[in-house]
């Protein structure tokens, strides 16, 4: 009897520790009023962003499962001025959203329901026709918890708000580059509501989780 309780016991720690490391935010950020842009010094060297070097990872996720892919950037920069980031920016390629998880017609499903393709679906998620870029503005670098936090304006859909991420960065000679650790983010501050239970009620489990992380890697080269 004592064995079996034991066992039962166990089952159960383990069920609640999948349980919650499944349902465990990573860096959830607090999406705030947008902030002024960070001047930058005169001194300071600029670098403009590798396009084809850079990307940005996603995951989204429902009940059943999740999905995950790329967007690319098509213009930005960063200053420096000795050896740390001082400031930048880096606009996003809506157009360019990629599913890696899946192949055939439910990947170009999935991607063009993204963009906002198909009568009635325009404004379901991204409406790139409409929002063709979103961009990233930095606005304050701070140290915390022994990490640095990269701290700026994201605007999506014409939608502007503050976040702050952790990320290393590095200077080598003539290259800089910036590695975001994975971070959340809320899209429906973004005005991204579809199927979100937040939002919508009856949904049963007919959601989309409102939580998308991302990873972000730029390089940039100096001018």
């Amino acid at each position: 009897m004592k064995t079996n309780f034991i066992v039962t016991l166990a089952a159960t720690v383990l069920i609640i520790t999948a349980y919650s490391c499944k349902g465990e935010k990573k860096n959830e950020t607090e999406a705030t009023t947008a902030e002024q842009i960070k001047e930058t010094p005169a001194e300071a060297v600029l670098y403009k962003v590798d396009t084809a070097s850079s990307t940005i990872e996603w995951i989204g996720s429902k009940p059943i499962g999740k999905h995950n892919g790329t967007l690319g950037l098509t213009s930005g920069s960063m200053e420096s001025k000795d050896g740390n980031i001082e400031s930048g920016s880096f606009v996003i390629d809506m157009a360019s959203i990629t599913v890696t998880d899946l192949e055939g017609e439910e990947k170009t499903s999935l991607e063009g329901h993204l963009k906002g393709e198909g009568e009635g679906k325009e404004d379901h998620f991204f409406n790139v026709a409409k929002y063709p870029k979103a961009v990233f503005e930095i606005t304050g670098i701070s140290e915390k918890d022994g990490k640095t936090y990269i701290d700026g304006d994201l605007t999506i859909k014409d939608i502007k708000k503050n976040i702050s991420f952790p990320a290393t960065t590095s200077v080598d000679g003539d290259t800089i580059t910036l590695d975001t650790e994975v971070f959340t983010i809320n899209r429906t501050e973004w005005g991204v509501n579809y199927a979100s239970k937040s939002v919508f009620e009856n949904l049963g489990d007919k959601f989309i989780n409102d939580d998308i992380e991302l990873k972000i890697s730029i390089k940039a080269n100096k001018a």
